[in-house]
């Protein structure tokens, strides 16, 4: 049964948990694929150096450059999306269009061996980046559609709790698949065990997609309103043009750029160390991933409490500097413990800095703004231009010094040139 058209009944129970179990069909990926499994399997059956456009590169290093061009794809159409969810009338459509790549681009992966091309491997992991972070702009946009006001922490956070709760489910299956294959009748020998989880992980994803395409509201085609475009693009230099003018909200911006490039290529770079460097095992990696969401949870708490007594640029700056010495840290490392402690530490101040940022720029945007989604939506262009850069940094300095690690060493000097930004900005604390 579909939802029709028109007005709906806001904080309605059956749609808002439909919303949210999006977040827990589409987490997987962002666990499992970019995290956990698929990074050390990438780097295990794709030859060592990759001939890239004439280029001799590592295939770390290719792993890299792959994350900095889906991400790039992103920031180009980020706007037009934008221009879509907010003008055309068409989120269900394209939330339906991204899932379907990502989901596709996920299955393809299980067919990714040794003996098949790499852009075989490389394209399906674009394919899934592209799928998850466009549909997600779609995701958000249904928010206001869905909820009141004074329910929009509340639902969101059921997404995120949603989300956590399906992605690790499914990767501990993932784990005791991997870890005991013989008991579900495969082989020990050979990946099959591995590469049944990108498989699963693209069925989990369009399976459990499907409640929520069936429960939140129908597209309104009524609204379909020309030059959709020339909208979002123009939303976007407009938002440029008033933070330009408030050097207080510009300078945060110019810190969360460069602190943020830090942040997310360590995200999705570290399990890619973790194997190069030190060896680890799938199974390791899985470990250490499961720890390290367990770790987050309490950190975000932690941060959050520290933020209210001392303020959010306090708290930030904090952040900041374990965020610093958790790079400078990975140079030195020499075995898996130690990687594991670093991982807990990566845990504590992974979910504080994203939330504290976002609640830190809504506090620094100009009063009585009438149009708060063309701020957030100049937000995440943002973010997605940090992660082309962080990412791209990585693969530019593995292929220059021939180690990986120089390449998460320098990410310290994106941490280090936030702080130093960051102590100029001036952020209201409520006590």
């Amino acid at each position: 049964m579909k939802t029709p058209a028109g007005p709906i009944q806001l904080n309605d129970p059956k749609i808002i948990n439909g919303w949210a179990l999006f977040d827990w069909a589409n987490s997987a990926f962002a666990l499992v694929i970019t995290v956990a499994i698929f990074p050390a399997y990438y780097l295990h059956v794709t030859p060592d150096t990759v001939n890239l456009f004439g280029l001799e590169v590592s295939n770390s290093a290719l792993y890299a450059f792959a994350i900095s061009a889906a991400y790039l794809a992103l920031a180009l159409v980020s706007p037009l999306l934008s221009g879509i969810a907010d003008y055309g009338g068409r989120k269900k459509f394209f939330m339906k269009f991204f899932t379907a790549i990502g989901s596709i681009g996920c299955i393809s992966l299980f067919f990714y061996r040794e003996s098949v091309p790499v852009s075989i491997g490389t394209i399906g992991f674009m394919l899934g980046i592209i799928g998850f972070a466009g549909a997600l702009v779609f995701y958000n946009a249904y928010l206001p559609v869905i909820a009141s006001e004074d329910q929009y922490d509340n639902v969101s956070a059921k997404g995120f709790a949603y989300g956590y709760v399906g992605s690790v489910l499914l990767l501990i299956f993932n784990l005791i698949i991997i870890t005991f294959p013989t008991v579900f009748g495969l082989s020990e020998d050979g990946d099959l065990s591995v590469r049944l989880a990108f498989l699963m992980v693209g069925l989990w994803w369009i399976g459990f997609a499907q409640i929520p395409f069936r429960r939140l509201p129908a597209d309104d085609r009524s609204k379909n309103e020309p030059g959709l475009i020339a909208k979002g693009y123009n939303e976007l230099k407009k938002v440029f043009r008033h933070a330009a003018k408030q050097p207080n909200l510009l300078r945060f911006l110019m810190a969360f750029f460069c602190y943020s490039a830090g942040v997310q290529t360590v995200l999705f770079m570290a399990s890619t160390y973790a194997e190069v460097q030190l060896k680890f095992e799938t199974q390791d990696l899985i470990i250490l991933v499961l720890i390290l969401q367990v770790v987050a949870i309490g950190g975000a708490y932690l941060f959050a409490w520290i933020s209210g007594l001392k303020g959010n640029k306090y708290s930030i700056i904090a952040m900041l500097i374990i965020w610093t010495a958790i790079c400078f840290a990975a140079y030195f490392l020499t075995n898996k413990m130690q990687f594991y402690c670093l991982g807990g530490a990566v845990g504590l101040v992974m979910g504080g800095i994203q939330s504290l940022s976002r609640s830190t720029y809504s506090k620094l945007l100009p009063e009585n703004t009438p149009d708060t989604a063309s701020y957030f939506s100049f937000y995440d262009v943002l973010e997605k231009m940090s992660i082309i850069l962080g990412t791209f940094i990585f693969g530019f300095f593995q292929v220059l010094t021939g180690s990986i690690k120089y390449s998460v060493l320098s990410l310290g000097v994106f941490f280090v040139l936030s702080i130093l930004i960051l102590m100029g900005v001036r952020i209201k604390h409520n006590a």
